[in-house]
């Protein structure tokens, strides 16, 4: 029967209903297509496919992967230019002042080439990695590695232990170093060694990472701040401009209109989110910027300074392609003398900061999106890895710091994303910056830091499956939640956490082995089982010297490096991303839960992702 009143006669409720037609029709009919065979999409007909997957949804994801990322334009460039590159100054005064105008010429064509360098090395390293992994992670140079590289290695105008062209030389052996790990499968072996509580200890950390940096100037809503001498950290919330040099509020603290603009707007898309609209982080971050973009208001991302003026300036380009003048290729390959000395440090300092960096970053988005199986990998690791190793050589070859997984990858999957095509199109989006890089990099960081704090509360509630029932998992877990944000990075978080553990446990073992086993710490056997010989197929290193190519059974193994797997009740637990009430609940320690085998093909809805934990033996 027709229906029949106002409603439907209403010219703008059809259009709203034939356009909602058109969208699901054309959805569902991209589903089903090659292209969505190929990435596993809802209804393709895969064996493999993911029944969460959808093509809209992946589009909205992908945006909002790079609505969080889009600062990393503006921001990485602002870093990387004070190592000054490879501009030099003819007449430097004593007081390190250069008085030469074509310095500051070189220096203004070198901040657009980062900008430029970044664009491109994220869009063409989301894209490829998107491609060849199927998963929902972006890449581009990180966050924290583009800081060491600028103030500990290289540092402020060269003034560091090595010099910038030697650096970048450093920075691209360093990623063939890392493809020669993956391929050997060294890089999948360290990731596993590392004790599961450390692992689920460092998505926890990851969050809080996010949380910080959402609540600080340079990439948030700025309500901290340094405390100065006094603390490390206090309330800030001050117009930046009532700063103090050393970081702290002179005055008017807590009442920045921009700050509260930003926490206004998180709170909408809070609101938006438990009513589970769609794109409810998109639309948060576009009305906090559209509102932050006119001129002469209290929150105006163009104020009236010589930054701000400056901002408006590139602003009202709109389009603009600034071809790279000063840093493409520009290694230093004559290492003979001092120069071999400094890339040494160079490649050594890079390589146990990257390798932890990199890996527990990419490890922990693949858990967060639900991709790692019951022996802590994940599928198409190998080519995961190997795409993140490329990548960091060619950033190096574009002028750039390390390339690695981005954390704000979450944003991206808590509003969905489930495949590959999620990290292309935040990879595409940054392409498009290359010539829309006046819009893209004047999203100011108040309209992204609540996005960064709500990605954060998502993460953060791993924490429950952390073993805090046996002391010698507990404080180093706890060590590495508390240091990757206070130390601004997710490489010293880590080690911190190595090192605590490894201290910590080889102490109990000595007691233990002198006491002749009379003596134990309390809940020592509900300690969590760690061993360097993790149940899966050996490294190629090891197995040159090894008859078998397997440690454990190789049958209970997950052997299919293209299958994506959703791990069971007896090894996960889901989570429900603010869209529903979790439907199991966590074993106790020391307790295994029954498996389950999750039937794609029977009536209900879509699975919920999956966040591994570890059951105590």
């Amino acid at each position: 029967m027709p229906l029949s009143g106002p409603t439907t006669n209403n010219p703008v409720s059809r259009w709203l209903a034939a356009t909602a037609n058109f969208v699901t029709t054309t959805n569902e009919a991209i589903n089903r297509s090659t292209f969505g065979r190929i990435f596993r999409l809802r209804g393709s007909g895969h064996p493999e496919e993911i029944c969460d997957a959808n093509f809209a949804t992946e589009i909205r994801a992908g945006l909002t992967t790079f609505a969080t990322m889009a600062y990393i334009i503006a921001v990485n460039a602002s870093i990387l230019v004070a190592t000054n590159g490879t501009c030099e100054c003819a007449d430097l005064k004593p007081n390190n002042v250069c008085s030469d105008p074509r310095f500051q010429t070189c220096l203004d064509e070198l901040r657009r080439d980062f900008i430029t360098a970044t664009a491109i090395v994220s869009g063409l390293a989301s894209i490829t990695f998107g491609f060849l992994t199927n998963m929902p992670v972006a890449l581009a140079p990180g966050m924290g590695l583009n800081a060491y590289f600028t103030y500990q290695v290289v540092g402020v105008a060269g003034s560091g232990p090595v010099p910038y062209r030697i650096a970048l030389t450093a920075v691209f052996v360093e990623g063939f170093i890392f493809l020669i790990f993956a391929l050997t499968g060294m890089r999948q072996w360290l990731i596993r060694i590392i004790p599961g509580t450390l692992k689920t200890a460092s998505g926890v950390g990851i969050g809080m990472f996010l949380a910080l940096a959402g609540m600080s100037y340079a990439s948030g809503i700025g309500i901290i701040t340094g405390g100065g001498s006094a603390t490390p950290l206090t309330i800030g919330g001050c117009p930046q401009e009532d700063l103090d040099i050393d970081g702290t509020c002179m005055a008017n603290g807590m009442r920045s209109p921009k700050m509260w603009l930003g926490i206004v707007s998180g709170i909408i898309t809070a609101l938006l989110m438990a009513f589970r609209v769609k794109a409810a982080i998109i639309i948060g971050i576009a009305l906090t910027t559209f509102i932050s973009w006119p001129r002469n208001t209290a929150v105006t991302y163009f104020p009236d300074t010589t930054e701000g003026d400056a901002r408006w300036d590139f602003f009202k380009q709109i389009v603009a392609f600034t071809p790279i003048k000063h840093i493409l290729a520009v290694q230093e390959w004559d290492l003979s003398g001092a120069q071999g000395a400094h890339f040494a440090m160079a490649l050594f300092t890079f390589l146990y900061v990257d390798i932890v960096d990199c890996t527990a970053t990419l490890y922990a988005m693949a858990r967060f999106s639900g991709k790692t199986g019951p022996d802590g990998d994940f599928p198409r690791s190998t080519i995961a890895y190997c795409t993140d190793a490329l990548f960091i050589s060619i950033g190096a070859l574009f002028g750039c710091s390390p390339c690695t997984a981005f954390i704000e990858s979450g944003a991206g999957i808590t509003e969905g994303g489930r495949t590959g095509l999620t990290a292309m199109v935040t990879g595409l989006c940054f392409i498009i910056s290359v010539f829309f890089a006046p819009i893209f990099a004047s999203i100011p960081p108040w309209a992204t830091g609540t996005t960064l704090i709500l990605v954060g509360c998502l993460m953060i509630r791993q924490v429950t499956f952390i073993n805090w029932s046996y002391i010698g998992d507990a404080i180093p877990s706890f060590v590495t939640i508390a240091f990757m944000p206070f130390s601004y990075s997710v490489a010293y978080g880590l080690m911190a956490g190595l090192f605590v553990y490894i201290a910590l446990n080889s102490l109990i073992w000595v007691v233990i082995r002198v006491a002749g086993g009379t003596i134990e710490p309390r809940e020592y056997d509900l300690k969590e089982y760690w061993t360097w010989k993790p149940a899966g197929k050996k490294p190629a290193v090891f197995r040159l010297f090894a008859r078998d190519s397997y440690w454990g059974d190789k049958e209970s193994l997950h052997e299919d490096d293209d299958a994506f797997i959703f791990p069971g009740s007896s090894n996960a637990q889901p989570l429900d991303n603010l869209r529903g009430v979790s439907t199991s609940t966590a074993a106790e320690p020391g307790v295994p839960e029954k498996s389950t085998k999750r039937n794609d093909s029977a009536v209900g809805p879509p699975p919920k992702v999956v966040v591994a934990s570890h059951g105590h033996p």
